[in-house]
Parts: C-alpha cells; structure tokens; sequence
C-alpha cells in the first residue's frame, strides 16, 4: 500500500502547488481495502464497510467545515468498487460537489502506448501492479523504495522495462489533468450530478 498512498499524494500534492491557495490536501489513508493481497505476509487491509465508514467520516468532516467541493483522489485499485457502489448514496448525503477519481484514469490508452514498452489494454489505460507503470512512478518520485536487484530473481521482468523518465513523463501528465479537473470543480464547469431521492 505504500506504492499507492504515496503515488496518489505526491499528485495531489504537485496538482495543489499549481492551484494554491485554493486547495488544501488532506493526508492520504495508508490502508485500504487489499482482501486480494493477503496471501502476501505483511498486508495490512481494511475490510469495504470499514473503508467506507472512514471514508463517510472524513468527507463528513470536510462539509462540516464548509468545503463545498470535494474530490477524494484514489491511489489503491481494491478501493474502487466499492466506493462506487456508494457514491449515488454519498452524493445524497452530502449534496455538494463530490467526486472519487483514481488517479490513473487520468492516463489514456495513447499514454500507454507511448509510454508503456509491456503492453497496453486496448479500452482504457491499466496501471497493473508492481509493474511497469508503477515501478516507473516510484523510480520518479521515491527510487529510495525500488529494489531494482529482485528484478533478475523473479519470472516476471516487466517492472525491468521500468525508468525514471517514464516515470516523470506520467507524473507529468496526471498532475496536468488533475489540477485541470480540480480547477474545473472550482470553476463550477466540473459538477457531479447528484441522483434524485425516491420520490
């Protein structure tokens, strides 16, 4: 999980600079919902009713302190399902201009086919796991947590297709794209559609 919080707080906190002093960052949480990664030793999960409860507690806190426009900013793949299965009840709640974005879906499919040497899914663009998107993100903005040496102990040699300089160039372009859909919240041209109550 730390690829994910810090990949997502680095953007948050780059796309920020750009639109300060309109934006304030909220820590990012450093636990999700990674059910699928426990055969790993040391996976630290949270299950979705307790990721949703935090989550509903912190947005709660952000509109009790008058933030009208929210963008909770999604670094970890296992939190996506399930926030999206709420957020109709999310917007009903809250009514102000709510939105869950993972970062990622910021690149295209023409990202990864310029970028990407391991491949590319055809319909949308796939950040994988440990692979070459990501270990390119770290080698960018955190290389002090690669190991690049376990690369040639393991079948899988994608994440070895990985640089620094692709790394950059996707940091790059997701802050570009974030601070413009941060800014177009603030403008009011970038609004989520809040779904009628039940009449």
């Amino acid at each position: 999980m730390e690829q994910d919080w810090q990949s997502v707080c680095h953007v948050a906190v780059a796309a920020a600079e750009l639109l300060r002093p309109n934006v304030v960052v909220a820590q990012g949480l450093m636990c999700g919902i990674s059910e699928h990664h426990m055969k790993h030793p040391g996976t630290l999960s949270l299950s979705p009713g307790a990721f949703l409860a935090v989550l509903d507690a912190l947005i709660d806190s952000m509109v009790r302190a008058g933030f009208r426009n929210v963008l909770v900013l999604n670094g970890h793949g296992g939190n996506n399902r399930p926030c999206r299965g709420i957020w109709d009840q999310f917007l009903l709640k809250y009514q102000i201009n709510l939105h869950f974005l993972p970062y990622w879906e910021l690149l295209t499919v023409e990202d990864g086919k310029e970028l990407l040497q391991s491949g590319h899914k055809p319909d949308a663009f796939s950040p994988g796991h440990a692979q070459e998107f990501e270990t390119s993100f770290a080698l960018a903005a955190f290389p002090e947590n690669v190991r690049t040496q376990m690369w040639m102990d393991q079948a899988d040699q994608t994440p070895a297709l990985a640089t620094a300089a692709k790394g950059e160039a996707f940091i790059a372009r997701i802050v570009e794209r974030l601070t413009a859909y941060v800014r177009e919240m603030i403008e009011g041209s970038r609004v989520a559609a809040i779904p009628p109550h039940f009449p």
